[in-house]
């Protein structure tokens, strides 16, 4: 019973973790972060759009974008 409880703890604690991995436009002027690549507030970015940790986008000043919310 302990295996199949530490088990199903596994299984949720992995398909319940938060995807870590945002996305934000390269610029100086930029203060937004995207949970996906093709958000539409990217479409105006004429910069690179980079991978970043969302963690990292926070620390750096970044806000979740307005489409997202």
């Amino acid at each position: 019973m302990k295996i199949l409880s530490l088990l199903i703890f596994f299984v949720i604690n992995i398909t319940c973790k938060e995807n870590t991995t945002v996305y934000i436009c390269n610029s100086p002027g930029a203060k937004k972060y995207h949970i996906t690549s093709d958000c539409r507030g990217l479409s105006s970015c004429s910069y690179k759009i980079v991978k970043v940790d969302i963690d990292k986008a926070k620390k750096d000043g970044k806000v979740l974008c307005k489409w997202e919310k």
